[in-house]
């Protein structure tokens, strides 16, 4: 992983190079950390950009989920930051150049919880008449994809047909709003969805964009699935360690490369490789899948 880290500060280039970055974040456990209980909640974060096509996915550890460590990764970084509501990435949308968008499956999953609790009786109910709405956002979406459209055509779809079910959902959560008690589960609901749906239709601007963050998800779903089986980094640089590891292993994975093949050729050109050049061509993006195939 040390070796490795000229290949990191490549990829936050990349990430802040590129038009838009997905973030998100997710609980690890480490030992040893100075001044903190072995017990204490420290954090793994994910950030997924660079070329749309050839992306680039970092994993930094930090004993914290202070929204500074958002704001370091992102540094300069100028288009689109694509993020869940947690309220540590506020002030990163307040910045010149940056164009903050929210994640409707977090809004989908909120009222799916109020489904689930209501039980029979949700049928007919606000929250399902919420997620009939965006199972016809999502509709519209899965057309696009499947008639292959370019990123203008998608815009254009999205304007006619995406933006009058926006309408009618904004439309709904208004008027439920007034007569919902706040605190119950479907008022939480709703309020969060009031609360981040100026961020929510940003993806309409750009055929680039998703109205999810899926993708950060996706990239941090091992990860998580991982800590369940080994539990624990012993140390802070172990979790550096494996920040460094995923990033390299899930940037391969995010550019159609076997990882295992892909981490085989790093470590077997990266000590050779005496200039940046030779360094940056040893990232995924520059990869062709073809020639990662081990001789027999």
């Amino acid at each position: 992983a040390k070796a490795c880290e000229p290949l990191i500060a490549m990829i936050i280039e990349e990430i802040r190079s590129g038009p838009i970055v997905n973030m998100d974040e997710t609980t690890v456990q480490v030992m040893h950390e100075p001044d903190r209980a072995n017990t204490t909640k420290s954090y793994m974060w994910v950030a997924r950009g660079g070329t749309p096509g050839t992306p680039v996915v970092l994993f930094r550890y930090h004993p914290t989920r202070a929204g500074s460590v958002a704001t370091d990764i992102l540094g300069d970084f100028k288009g689109y930051l694509q993020t869940d509501g947690y309220s540590g990435y506020e002030a990163l949308g307040e910045r010149e150049g940056l164009c903050h968008l929210g994640c409707l499956a977090h809004v989908r999953r909120k009222f799916v919880e109020v489904e689930k609790s209501a039980g029979k009786k949700a049928k007919g109910g606000t929250a399902h008449a919420v997620l009939d709405l965006i199972g016809k956002l999502y509709s519209v979406e899965h057309q696009a994809e499947k008639q292959r459209l370019d990123p203008e055509q998608i815009k254009a779809l999205r304007a006619e047909k995406s933006r009058p079910i926006l309408d009618k959902l904004k439309a709904l959560l208004d008027a439920r709003i007034a007569t919902t008690p706040p605190k119950s589960l479907l008022g939480r609901a709703i309020s969060y969805a009031l609360k981040q749906w100026d961020r929510l239709v940003v993806y309409l601007e750009d055929g680039r964009l998703r109205p999810n963050n899926n993708l950060a998800e996706n990239a941090i779903r091992p990860f998580a699935v991982g800590r369940k089986n080994w539990l624990f980094s012993g140390h802070p640089r172990g979790a550096d360690a494996s920040a460094t590891l995923c990033s390299l292993i899930e940037t391969a994975k995010a550019n159609d490369l076997e990882p295992y093949r892909y981490l085989r050729h790093l470590f077997e050109h990266l000590p050779t490789a005496t200039s940046d050049a030779q360094r940056k061509a040893l990232l995924p993006p520059y990869i062709a899948p073809k020639s990662l195939i081990i001789p027999t």
